[in-house]
């Protein structure tokens, strides 16, 4: 069996990047910087939006709480006019069951 020997090919050593080499890929990743930050805004933008959807919803439920509890209050307020009433009618009684 004939034997070989396997020759390598020479290597050549890379090729320093030349000045617009270097530019072209700085502004390539500027591109590329500037269009990710742009996606990122147009997201805040959007979850500014959304929040502000959210507080909107949050103050008028606040509001139709503060109605209600208004409410409740002149409830409350009739109801103790309505047992102060009761009470003076149940003593004027005691006063004329009384001996």
């Amino acid at each position: 069996m004939p034997s070989a020997e396997i020759l390598l090919f020479p290597q050549r050593a890379p090729a320093e990047p030349t000045p617009e080499d270097r530019l072209r890929h700085a502004l390539a990743a500027l591109d590329a910087a500037l269009e990710e930050q742009r996606e990122a805004v147009a997201a805040f933008q959007s979850n500014l939006g959304e929040l502000g959807d959210a507080v909107a919803g949050l103050e008028n439920s606040l509001r139709k709480y503060a109605c209600q509890l208004t409410a409740t209050h002149g409830d409350a307020l009739a109801a103790q006019e309505g047992a102060r009433k009761l009470e003076a009618t149940a003593d004027g009684w005691m006063r004329n069951l009384a001996p």
